[in-house]
């Protein structure tokens, strides 16, 4: 049975119990080409879920694109060359309306520390508003283990802030099984997870190595009441 939005009350329960490669497949079967998988090149999710693609020959028809801040770490780009050189595809890359320079000249420096909110919204949230306004169906790496901010995260919904369908194969897996599947099947990830990096934000002023007991996310936007770039959930 192929998916649809009008399907969503319907079908949602049946494929939460469903396998994160069934996921992917009936949605992408369903939504081709107006489907899109966001990847940052710098959690181990979006990894998982290229792979996955790649393994049901679903890569084709599907858009894996990440929004390219400006201030990306330098090892997000090496690691999507050799996910692109490994698997055979382009990324799509999506720009700010605005350069750091030209954000700079208009907002002050170091918007993000001043106003995170605003940094995110120019650099984050205006881009994946484009990169989804011709699509149905989006595919994220969210997981209900990274924070409590995500722990309600469904694997398929309704998203009304970039009005279409959004799909979290992964919600129900954890950091572990991430790892034991990007090591079983050899998949390439960001060097920086080695260098004491569990997460990685878009920008390299935002993110440092979290404490020892720390959670997974603490070292994004330290020092300010902020946890989330306004993608998914709150901001």
């Amino acid at each position: 049975m192929q998916l649809a939005e009008i399907d969503l009350r319907r079908e949602g329960p049946r494929l939460r119990g469903q396998p994160a490669e069934e996921v992917l497949r009936e949605v992408v079967r369903a939504y081709a080409p107006d489907v899109a998988l966001s990847c940052s090149f710098g959690g181990p999710s979006g990894m998982v879920l290229v792979d996955m693609l790649a393994r049901q020959d679903l890569l084709n028809d599907v858009e894996v694109y990440y929004l390219d801040t400006g201030l990306l770490f330098e090892a997000a780009h090496e690691v999507r060359e050799e996910i692109e050189q490994r698997y055979g595809f382009e990324a799509t890359a999506y720009l700010p309306d605005l350069s750091v320079a030209e954000q700079a000249e208009l907002y002050g420096d170091a918007l993000w520390d001043r106003d995170p909110d605003a940094c995110c919204g120019i650099r984050k949230v205006g881009p994946n508003a484009r990169a989804l306004a011709d699509k149905r169906a989006w595919i994220t790496g969210v997981r209900r283990d990274q924070s409590a901010q995500r722990a309600a995260t469904a694997v398929i919904e309704w998203n009304a802030k970039f009005g279409l369908v959004k799909v979290a194969p992964l919600s129900g897996w954890t950091e572990a099984e991430i790892w034991d599947y990007i090591r079983r099947h050899d998949v390439p990830y960001n060097r920086l997870h080695d260098e004491g990096y569990p997460s990685l934000g878009c920008n390299t002023r935002c993110t440092s190595r979290p404490l020892p007991g720390e959670s997974l996310r603490s070292g994004r936007w330290r020092g300010l009441d902020k946890t989330e770039c306004g993608l998914h959930g709150n901001t």
